[in-house]
C-alpha cells in the first residue's frame, strides 16, 4: 500500500509540474496580450470577457466532473496574477498633453498615481513641501495638476495652486472628502476642474477593478481624457455628486473606521490573549479580527484624517452608539423576542442582498481556510 501511494503521489507530483509549466506559458501569451492592449488602447479588464471565459471553462468543467466553483476560483485567481503581467505599460489616450505635476507625488496614494501617468508615456514632475519655492517653474505649462495631500492640507494646498497653474490646466483632487475640496478648486481656479475619490488602499498593484468615484466640477470635455486614462488602466468609475459621495463615506469610511477603532480599543483595553483569539476563531471572526488589525498597521494620520474631515458624520456616530445602546438593553433585559422581531426586520430591509452576501462570504471563509497555518499543541 505504502508503495501505491508513493507511485499515486508521483503521479500527482507530476501533474502538478505541468501544472506551474502551463501556468508560465500561460503568462507569456498574458504578457503579449498586455503589449496589444497598450497599444490599441484596450482596458486592461474588460468584464464580458472575463465572464465569457469563465462560463465556458465552468461548462466544461461540468462535462469532466470537475467541479465549476473549483475551476472558477482557479481561474480569478490567475486571471488576477495576468492583469499584473499586463501592469507595464498603458496607451497615452492624450498625445497633447505635455506636463502632468502630482503634488504629493511622493506619498503612497500619490506614487501610485505618478506610477501609472509613467507607464502611460506622460511627462510627470512631482511637487512636495520643500519644493514650493520653485513651485512656479514646476506648474509653468501643466496641463493637468493633480493634488494627493493628506485631507487636512488639501484646500491650503489647492489655494495656493490656483495663482500657480495656467488658466487651460485641469485642476483634480484625490482626497477621500470631496465637497469641501471640489468647492474650493472651483473658487481659486477658473479652468477645468474635477474631483476624483480612488477607492483603494496605497498597496494596490494595479488598478484593475479598482473603483474611483468622479465627482464633476468644471469642463468636463477638458478632462474627459483623464477619465478615459483611468479607463485603460483598468479602473471602475461611477460618477456622483460631491454631497451625495460625501453622505455615503460616512458609512462606508468614516463608520466602518471608528467602529474599527472602538473594537481595537476595547480589545487593547480587555487585554485577551491575542494568540489564543487567532487560534480558537472560526474564519469569520478570524476576518474580522484581520481587518480591526490591518487598521492599527497603517498611518494613524491617514484615518484621523478621514473620520474627523467629515463633521456631519458626528450625528450618524451618535445614533449608531445609541441603536448599540438599545440593543444591550434588549439584553439585560433578556427579551429574545424583541431582538428575534428586529432580526427579520433588519433582514428584510436587506432583501436579496442578505442571501448574496451569505454566497459571497463563504467563498471567502473557503479561501481564510486555505491561507490558514495550524499549530497544533
Amino acid at each position: 500500500m505504502e508503495n501505491s501511494l508513493d507511485q499515486l503521489r508521483t503521479k500527482i507530483d507530476s501533474l502538478d509540474s505541468q501544472l506551474v509549466d502551463i501556468l508560465a506559458k500561460r503568462a507569456e501569451l498574458t504578457q503579449q496580450v498586455g503589449e496589444v492592449k497598450s497599444r490599441t488602447g484596450m482596458p486592461i479588464y474588460v468584464p464580458s470577457r472575463e465572464a465569457e471565459l469563465i462560463a465556458k471553462r465552468r461548462l466544461e468543467a461540468e462535462e469532466k466532473g470537475v467541479a465549476p466553483a473549483l475551476i472558477e476560483d482557479l481561474l480569478r485567481r490567475i486571471m488576477r496574477e495576468s492583469y499584473l503581467t499586463q501592469n507595464k505599460q498603458y496607451l497615452k489616450v492624450n498625445n497633447d498633453i505635455e506636463k502632468i505635476v502630482v503634488v504629493g507625488g511622493a506619498g503612497a496614494l500619490g506614487k501610485i498615481f505618478v506610477n501609472m501617468f509613467n507607464k502611460s508615456g506622460y511627462a510627470v514632475e512631482i511637487l512636495e513641501q520643500n519644493d514650493w519655492p520653485k513651485a512656479q517653474s514646476i506648474l509653468e505649462n501643466a496641463n493637468l495638476v493633480l493634488v494627493a495631500v493628506p485631507i487636512k492640507l488639501t484646500t491650503d494646498v489647492i489655494v495656493k495652486l490656483g495663482a500657480l497653474i495656467p488658466p487651460n490646466c485641469v485642476l483634480a483632487d484625490v482626497t477621500s472628502t470631496k465637497q469641501s475640496p471640489l468647492n474650493a478648486m472651483l473658487k481659486s481656479h477658473t479652468g477645468p476642474v474635477v474631483g476624483l475619490h480612488p477607492m483603494f488602499g496605497p498597496d494596490v498593484q494595479s488598478l484593475v477593478k479598482q473603483v474611483v468615484v468622479v465627482c464633476e466640477g468644471r469642463h468636463p470635455d477638458a478632462y474627459q481624457w483623464l477619465i478615459e486614462q483611468m479607463r485603460v488602466w483598468g479602473a471602475v468609475l461611477h460618477h456622483s455628486e460631491a454631497q451625495d459621495h460625501d453622505n455615503a463615506m460616512a458609512f462606508i469610511q468614516v463608520m466602518r473606521h471608528f467602529s474599527s477603532f472602538v473594537y481595537g480599543a476595547h480589545l487593547s483595553g480587555e487585554d485577551p490573549n491575542l494568540e489564543q483569539l487567532v487560534a480558537f476563531s472560526s474564519p469569520i471572526y478570524r476576518l474580522e479580527l484581520e481587518m480591526v488589525g490591518r487598521l492599527f498597521a497603517q498611518d494613524p494620520e491617514l484615518y484621523a484624517g478621514i473620520i474627523f474631515s467629515n463633521k456631519e458624520s458626528l450625528g450618524l456616530l451618535k445614533r449608531f452608539r445609541d441603536r448599540f445602546d438599545d440593543a444591550l438593553q434588549l439584553l439585560e433585559n433578556d427579551n429574545k423576542g424583541e431582538f428575534v422581531k428586529q432580526f427579520f426586520a433588519i433582514g428584510k430591509w436587506f432583501g436579496p442582498y442578505a442571501k448574496q452576501c451569505l454566497v459571497s462570504s463563504k467563498k471567502l471563509l473557503l479561501k481564510a481556510d486555505d491561507d490558514r497555518v495550524l499549530k497544533v499543541d
